[in-house]
């Protein structure tokens, strides 16, 4: 198999290249080549704008007759991106640069003409002087007169700014050192007085807390307020029985034993209202003297005689006497046989 890419070729021992014929082309053939557009443009046609960069397929010639110091000139052929009309630029060894030829006109160009322009004016000159000695001298005379009028104006701009330029650097560095400075230092006051004032704040917060806690230590706790005898509807029952209960415990007598009814009803003897429903028992020595004044009865079957207590006496039953005929009356009854059953 072949090789496919061939770098290099066999020559047989007998070739001789002067025997190939040669291949005769016109010396005016084109190219077509891939540039880019050398510098801006507008179609005269269209008034389209190519701008440098823009790239085409152009066809490439050399320039016939056309020499610069044995350097041949291209000229290149392009179409307008809109019209399609033919624009055509060659080159320009000799400033280095391309120059248009027609069908577009190159834009920003006025700096190139201005120096073309003076090119030709100093050119002309020269030429000039060559032929004519006295343009010679006018031209000399009149160059010298201007630099002195150059002269003459720098000379006067410097004394006016002399005249002007009466400061004083040094001073100025100087004040403006010692605005920064007073400036630094009011700053700094300024900080301190702030900081005070914050220490001045916060000290009289605290002495002010100091005081309420003091005041608040100064003054008497007040005492609780005490609850008043309607409070609760049986506070009326137990408070006489309450009242009766410090008297006598003050005094230094033995405390009475509390009833179990009076434990629920209350203590009866203070004149209230439910005193009258109730007779309280009688002591043991009136009830004897009653008991004599009736005369000795016989006791009822099936009662027991109650021992006597330490005294001698005998315990005698309280009569309970019910006023009327309501649940008060039974309530006495039940709780002085309870009594006695102990």
């Amino acid at each position: 198999m072949s090789e496919r890419k061939v770098l290099n070729k066999y020559y047989p021992p007998d070739f001789d290249p002067s025997k190939i014929p040669k291949l005769k082309l016109p010396k005016d053939r084109q190219y077509v080549v891939r540039l880019m557009a050398p510098f801006n443009m507008r179609c005269k046609t269209c008034g389209e704008y190519i701008y440098k960069g823009k790239k085409f397929n152009a066809r490439k010639e050399t320039v016939q007759n056309e020499l610069y110091m044995g350097l041949p000139i291209f000229r290149f052929y392009i179409k307008c991106t809109r019209c399609l009309a033919e624009i055509t630029f060659k080159t320009d060894p000799e400033n280095t640069d391309y120059a248009m030829e027609h069908g577009a006109t190159r834009n920003f160009q006025a700096e190139k003409l201005i120096e073309q322009e003076e090119t030709k004016i100093q050119r002309e000159r020269e030429e000039e002087e060559l032929n004519n000695p006295m343009k010679v001298l006018e031209n000399r005379t009149r160059d010298s007169k201007l630099e002195m009028e150059v002269l003459e104006n720098l000379q006067e701009l410097k004394e006016l700014n002399q005249r002007q330029a009466t400061v004083d650097f040094e001073g100025m560095i100087g004040q403006y050192r010692e605005l920064e400075q007073r400036e630094k230092e009011r700053e700094k006051e300024e900080d301190e007085r702030e900081t005070q004032e914050m220490l001045d704040r916060a000290l009289m917060k605290r002495l002010r807390d100091s005081d309420s806690d003091s005041d608040q230590e100064e003054k008497p706790s007040e005492p609780p307020p005490q609850r008043t005898a309607t409070d609760r509807p049986t506070d009326i029952l137990t408070t006489e029985q309450l009242t009766e209960t410090q008297g006598h415990s003050a005094g230094g007598v033995k405390k009475a034993k509390v009833e179990r009814w009076e434990k629920s009803v209350g203590k009866l003897s203070g004149g209230g209202a439910l005193a009258s429903l109730v007779v309280r028992r009688k002591p043991a020595a009136a009830a004897a003297a009653a008991a004599a004044a009736a005369g000795p009865a016989a006791p009822p079957a099936g009662s027991s005689s109650k021992p006597a207590d330490s005294t001698g006496t005998q315990a005698a039953v309280p009569s309970v006497l019910p006023v009327r005929s309501s649940s008060l009356s039974l309530l006495g009854a039940y709780s002085d046989s309870d009594s006695n059953s102990e």
